[in-house]
């Protein structure tokens, strides 16, 4: 499968953003996370783990996207379709690209819309962010939701990515009665299954959590323990998985060596509530829809937390399923079906999948767990 994207895909998300940026009064987006500058211009790195340097993107009201970066960056984003690149040599404690930010911000023009909804991040010192406001005179305003709300629908060549990384980590999960069995350390699986994922042709395993116990787990967060696996536990294994920049996200449980009778049976429960979810997964539906028909299925109320999330270049981002989430579903949305049951005092079972919403209805990316639990 092809890396990166033709010019013509980011082509066409500046132009929905221009025309929403026009609609909405705004001369210029300012971007400064890693989704969003990538979003627009491709620039992949994992060089965004040093929190050293602060990265930005100018979106215009008409022309091509402006990079002001580090000069560590140039190079790569010389390959990337933006031709405007400016540099400083970062980091400089006394004037870390501010003043040229500032300058480019004024050429371009205001008002400047930045992302200020939910998940938003600004990715830069607060006094900086103050000092560019004050030198460039330009009006500082929120984005209007146009960046989230672009990232929210996907194109096909963006699902066909997510689904690419969800079949990396089917065919893993598919190996782990390679890598789990009783006696071994949960902090033994944990490994072996990044490296069944990385082996399978993940880039990285940028998340993954899980959790053992009988009947199931206390939680869906937490590191693994050298604890050994025991007859009877119920093993989860969830991952997020990354190729070429986007994320699959999903579990799987296992009992191990046998499968108690309460477990097996909430197995087959988040099965019918995983389906549920994906029948209600229409366009026009509304993120709490789809929360309602898993709850259903679950009994779960609503100190449950969400039961699903929107997933893309993130492993989570976006919308909620939760109650009061009114978030109105479209094609080209991905999101994940994360329903949850408690298994006895202080433990639980989740299940999670991955879908894409289409026009006549929701399609699987990942391969549906069945009703059965799987022993290894």
């Amino acid at each position: 499968m092809r890396r990166g994207f033709a010019r013509a895909e980011y082509e066409a998300r500046l132009s929905l953003a221009q025309a929403r940026m026009d609609a909405a009064g705004l001369g210029a987006l300012l971007l400064t996370t890693e989704p969003e500058i990538r979003y627009f211009s491709g620039f992949l790195t994992r060089f965004w783990e040093s929190p050293s340097r602060p990265w930005f993107l100018i979106v215009p009201l008409s022309g091509k996207p402006i990079a002001v970066i580090p000069s560590i960056g140039a190079a790569l984003m010389a390959q990337t379709w933006i031709e405007d690149i400016r540099v400083w040599p970062a980091p400089d404690p006394a004037d870390d690209g501010v003043s040229l930010l500032a300058a480019t911000l004024r050429e371009v023009g205001g008002p400047v819309g930045v992302p200020s909804g939910a998940e938003s991040v600004l990715r830069m010192p607060l006094a900086s962010y103050e000092a560019v406001k004050s030198a460039s005179g330009l009006t500082f305003t929120h984005d209007h939701g146009i960046t989230a709300g672009l990232r929210a629908v996907k194109s096909e060549a963006e699902i066909a990515k997510i689904a690419h990384a969800c079949a990396i980590a089917n065919r893993a999960f598919d190996r782990v009665p390679e890598i789990a069995r009783e006696g071994r350390a949960l902090s033994a699986v944990f490994r072996d299954f990044q490296r069944l994922l990385l082996e399978e042709g993940a880039d990285l395993v940028a998340y993954i959590a899980g959790g053992a116990g009988p009947d199931g787990y206390g939680d869906v967060i937490s590191p693994a323990s050298d604890a050994p696996l025991v007859r009877g536990d119920v093993l989860m294994l969830d991952t997020g998985a990354v190729w070429d920049g986007y994320f699959c996200d999903f579990d799987r449980n296992f009992a191990v060596g046998a499968a108690s009778g309460n477990a097996g049976l909430a197995h087959a429960q988040l099965a019918e509530a995983v389906q549920a979810g994906l029948e209600a997964a229409r366009p026009g539906a509304l993120a709490c829809d789809v929360y309602a028909a898993m709850a259903a299925i679950t009994g779960a109320g609503e100190g449950a937390g969400r039961l699903g999330h929107g997933l893309g270049m993130q492993l989570t981002e976006g919308l909620s399923l939760i109650p009061q989430d009114r978030t109105q579903l479209a094609a080209g949305m991905v999101i994940t079906l994360e329903p949850g049951v408690t298994t006895g005092p202080g433990t639980i079972m989740v299940a999670e999948e991955d879908i894409v919403i289409r026009e006549g209805g929701a399609h699987r990316l990942t391969r549906f767990a069945g009703a059965a639990l799987p022993v290894v």
